[in-house]
């Protein structure tokens, strides 16, 4: 298991985004997990000298809906390839006026309207209890948006914090429901991010989102309702940009990596004695569990 100096850096893409262009000597890597098949092979290989990791989250022939979307299975996976800071680039609508299509989030709170994905790696006679009152790491998402700020294209603007609210999908929002988050003093909207956060934390990687303003939902009367080709066609306008900012920040790995509290995460969240887990989960949650319960041995 690769230390915090060595641990590599990994990125999952979202709609529009199925490779990363500029990504040197890589290597695809097919994975079974404890907990399913990943979403797609993953491909690792080096942006600007540092390894990094990728995921077309819903895969390269975007075939999953966002519940179909394998997140134990994808998170599981970073973790066993080494991967401690977990970027999300994401397709978002924007809720407010001043978030306008084209532009970028890095968010740093969530509401979560989802109701049919499995949200834990824990249970099966294991509990744990994460702390989740700030679902980003603060420190990678600065990070982050400082990379996206420094390379972003003139038309668009980056805004720092904000609330990610998480629905369900398919389907995009009713006008009562798009009027009811923005009463909640949501800034956007998508159908991912909240599921893998909650699970990143339980593995204890570091967790950070670039969501990428599409469309205005369909709350805004000047504004046409959202379709997919909308959607698709400003999330291609700003993928172009994804190249630069993320080489942005791989420099700033280069020179060293950020302290998370996201990494010690279960120091405190396991409730349940080791003698009295079941082998078979123990099995399962070994990778994040060891540093604290010691290698499980059969």
């Amino acid at each position: 298991m690769p230390d915090l100096d060595t641990a590599r850096i990994g990125v999952i893409g979202g709609s529009g985004l199925y490779a990363i262009d500029n990504l040197d000597s890589i290597e695809e890597v097919s994975l079974e997990t404890p907990f399913g098949t990943p979403s797609d092979a993953f491909r690792i290989g080096r942006l600007n000298g540092v390894e990094v990791v990728f995921l077309a989250r819903h895969g390269r022939q975007h075939h999953l809906l966002p519940t179909e979307v394998p997140y134990r299975a994808n998170i599981w996976a970073m973790r066993s390839l080494g991967v401690r800071w977990l970027i999300s680039i994401s397709a978002v609508g924007s809720l407010q006026e001043h978030l306008r299509p084209r532009d970028m989030v890095v968010p740093d709170q969530f509401i979560d309207r989802t109701t049919q994905r499995p949200i834990t790696f824990f249970g099966e006679g294991c509990v744990a209890h994460v702390s989740l009152a700030d679902p980003f790491c603060g420190t990678l998402s600065e990070w982050l948006a400082a990379s996206a700020s420094a390379a972003m294209p003139t038309g668009h603007h980056l805004h720092r914090g904000g609330t990610y609210l998480c629905m369900e999908g398919p389907a995009f929002s009713t006008r009562a429901e798009s009027e009811l988050y923005r009463q909640w003093g949501c800034d956007v909207i998508g159908m991912t991010n909240h599921s893998e956060a909650r699970l990143a934390r339980e593995a204890e990687i570091a967790y950070a989102s670039l969501s990428m303003v599409t469309d205005f939902d369909c709350w805004h009367n000047d504004h046409d309702a959202v379709t997919v080709e909308m959607v698709i066609g400003n999330l291609k306008a700003n993928a172009a940009a994804t190249g630069p900012i993320l080489e942005g920040l791989m420099e700033k790995f280069r020179s060293g990596r950020p302290v998370s509290s996201a990494h010690r995460a279960l120091a405190d969240a396991l409730m349940t004695p080791k003698e009295a887990v079941p082998p078979k989960t123990r099995q399962k949650l070994d990778l994040f569990t060891s540093p604290y319960w010691g290698a499980y041995e059969a």
